[in-house]
C-alpha cells in the first residue's frame, strides 16, 4: 500500500475541516447538497465530454494505483535478465522455452518467446516498443482523465458560486431565503478549488508517475532481451540494465 497517498488524503481533510473549526466553523457548514451536485456532476460530464470511452474506463481501472500500485521490483527484474542470459549462454537460447512458458509478465514472455524463435533483435526491439510504448500513452491517457478534471472542477465551482449569488439577488425581499443561496455560492467555490488541488490533480500525478516507471521497467527488459539476442556477457548486461535504477 502507498502510506504516502493515505497520508496526503487524511491530511488534506485534517487541514480543511480543521482549518474551518479553529476559525469557529462546524462540519456542517462544509455540507451542501446543491454545491456539492453542481460541482460533482459538472465536472463528470465536462470530463464525459472530453475524454473518449476507452480513456475514461481505463482511468476507472487505474485509479487503485493510488494506494495500491503495482509492484515493480528493478533490482530483482535485472536478476531475472541475468539469470536469463546465462541460461541462454549455457543452453542456447532454446533453453529459454520453459522459462517463457511460466513466466506471469506478458511483456517479458512475448520479449523471451521472440527469444526463443530466433528473431533478430531489430524486430525484437521493434514488436516490444510498441507493446510499452502503446501501454503508456494508454495510462497516461488515463491519468489525464483526472488531470482534466482537476483544471474543470474550479471553474465549474465558481459556476455554482455564481448560481448562488443569483439566488441570493433573486430572493433579497425573502431574508429566508438568503442563507441557502449565499452557502452554495460559497462552498461550491471550496469544493471546486479544493477537489482539484487537493485531489484530483495529484490523483493525475500519482498515476503518471506509475505510468512512467512501469514504462522504465519494460524498457528495462527490452534493452536486457536484445542484448542477450546479441550474445552478450552476462556481466556486462547487469552493468547496462544497472543504469537504470532509481
Amino acid at each position: 500500500m502507498d502510506v504516502l497517498s493515505l497520508i496526503g488524503i487524511i491530511l488534506a481533510f485534517v487541514a480543511i475541516i480543521g482549518g474551518n473549526f479553529l476559525e469557529g466553523g462546524n462540519l456542517s457548514a462544509l455540507l451542501n447538497g446543491p454545491a456539492a451536485l453542481i460541482v460533482v456532476g459538472g465536472t463528470l460530464a465536462a470530463s464525459l465530454l472530453q475524454a473518449p470511452m476507452s480513456a475514461f474506463m481505463r482511468a476507472i481501472q487505474i485509479v487503485g494505483w493510488i494506494f495500491f500500485p503495482p509492484r515493480i521490483d528493478l533490482p530483482g527484474g535485472i536478476d531475472r535478465v541475468v539469470n536469463w542470459s546465462l541460461t541462454a549462454r549455457k543452453e542456447g537460447l532454446l533453453g529459454l522455452e520453459s522459462i517463457a512458458d511460466a513466466e506471469v509478465d506478458k511483456y517479458a514472455r512475448k520479449g523471451l518467446q521472440l527469444l526463443v524463435d530466433g528473431a533478430e533483435p531489430e524486430a525484437i526491439r521493434s514488436i516490444l516498443e510498441v507493446d510499452f510504448i502503446t501501454q503508456e500513452t494508454r495510462d497516461i491517457q488515463a491519468a489525464k482523465v483526472f488531470e482534466s478534471m482537476g483544471g474543470y472542477a474550479p471553474t465549474i465551482g465558481i459556476i455554482g458560486a455564481v448560481m448562488g449569488l443569483i439566488h441570493v439577488m433573486g430572493n433579497l425581499a425573502d431574508p429566508s431565503q438568503l442563507g441557502s443561496g449565499i452557502a452554495v455560492a460559497f462552498v461550491a467555490t471550496i469544493y471546486g478549488v479544493a477537489s482539484a488541488n487537493l485531489i484530483l490533480l495529484p490523483v493525475a500525478n500519482k498515476l503518471k508517475a506509475v505510468a512512467i516507471r512501469q514504462s522504465r521497467y519494460r524498457e528495462m527488459l527490452l534493452e536486457g532481451i536484445l542484448s542477450i539476442a546479441e550474445g552478450e556477457n552476462p556481466r556486462s548486461i547487469e552493468l547496462k540494465l544497472q543504469g537504470f535504477m532509481e
